[in-house]
């Protein structure tokens, strides 16, 4: 059952994988910059593949990269008075089944008749040979990307609202008749979390860069305590507010981004991860752990859980500190991978090298949540 008082927060001083280190603003040229040296590529192949493959296009194009994102580069292409944003696999090595820019393609198309918003995609390229590694291109969709969990520029209303619509977009997605979508063949049914566990420890053995004690008793401590039951939904895996675009003047939800991490998964691991937030402590990206909730208009995580379990008929959530626990780990491989990337050189963002301590302080703070 859902908590009423959580353990201690722990002091997170950077976390780009929650969000990047920004404020809030609209999604518009003032979030881009030349593209970085690493991740030049060869712009005329580009027209010549959009030419052919995206309806409508005309050049000639303007590229600039989006300064956030840890993970795979993305573009924002203008041409012809028209905006796309591209994504693509990063240079170098790569961890397995990473990076996978052909599933978030395959899931947004799959999701484009549902009532789950997504922008539109437009192509996807798997051939290395056109820009050096593989992409995909949607339509740019216009509106306001927050960067701040406390939404300091709303007013409580409007900050009820937007968490509100977030966590019925969430409930919508797990809703989606996920074969009827066409996507029977996007995970394995059943056992998600036990595979997750089992991935997200070798990907972290494959970026592990010195011993941290919490990652190891995390290791050994969560797959012996597996909650009984199973569901399986549509997961989009990094599910959270800086993944979300809002209208550009109304509190609702128009765009889910970042679907990299989307598989047939467990709901319960998708809400938790969205719930970090509110045992994260980050004053830069105003984490929820110490806000006042009735002057906000921000829910409590209690009420939030309790609004998720109203929409999808749940009376209640058992083990909640386990999905909180299983959450920060796997976010702790994540970043871990990052870090790693940025010792390799192959970063996606400028600031990955300031990840060197982040993994152990969510493996520490996973660890106090089911160390009783």
């Amino acid at each position: 059952m859902l908590c009423q008082a959580m353990r201690p927060r722990s002091a997170l001083a950077s976390c780009g994988a929650i969000g990047d280190n920004e404020s809030p603003m609209t999604q518009t040229s003032e979030e881009v910059s030349e593209v970085r040296r690493a991740h030049v590529f060869d712009q005329e192949a580009l027209v010549r593949y959009m030419t052919d493959h995206v309806e409508g296009f005309r050049g000639p194009l303007a590229v600039k990269q989006f300064k956030g994102g840890q993970s795979n580069p993305t573009f924002l292409l203008e041409a012809d008075g028209r905006r796309y944003v591209l994504r693509k696999k990063p240079p170098g090595k790569l961890l397995a089944s990473a990076h996978q820019v052909d599933r978030e393609y395959r899931v947004m198309r799959a999701l484009a008749d549902s009532d789950v918003p997504v922008p539109e995609a437009l192509a996807l390229c798997e051939d290395d040979g056109v820009i050096g590694a593989a992409f995909y291109i949607m339509d740019f969709v216009e509106g306001r990307i927050f960067r701040n969990a406390q939404l300091p520029d709303q007013s409580p209303a409007e900050r009820t609202a937007i968490y509100d619509h977030m966590n019925d977009v969430m409930a919508r997605l797990h809703g989606v008749d996920y074969a009827a979508a066409g996507l029977g063949d996007f995970g394995k049914p059943g056992n998600y979390i036990a595979r997750q566990i089992n991935r997200w420890t070798k990907q972290y053995r494959a970026a592990e860069t010195g011993t941290i004690e919490s990652m190891e008793h995390l290791i050994a401590w969560l797959p012996e305590h597996l909650p009984a039951g199973d569901e399986t939904c549509i997961a989009h895996g990094d599910f959270r507010l800086e993944n979300t675009i809002c209208h550009p003047t109304e509190p609702r939800i128009v765009a889910v981004l970042d679907w990299e991490l989307a598989t047939l998964g467990h709901p319960l691991a998708d809400l938790a991860y969205n719930c970090l937030p509110y045992h994260m402590h980050n004053a830069e990206l105003g984490s929820l752990d110490r806000t006042d909730f009735a002057a906000t208009g921000i829910p409590r995580e209690q009420d939030y859980v309790a609004a998720y379990c109203r929409r999808t008929g749940r009376d209640e959530i058992e083990h909640w500190n386990f999905y909180l626990a299983f959450s920060l780990f796997r976010l702790a491989s994540i970043v871990q991978g990052v870090y790693k990337r940025a010792l390799d050189g192959n970063a996606s963002s400028d600031t990955a090298s300031a990840y060197g301590d982040v993994c152990a302080a969510l493996a520490g703070l996973a660890w106090s949540m089911v160390d009783a």
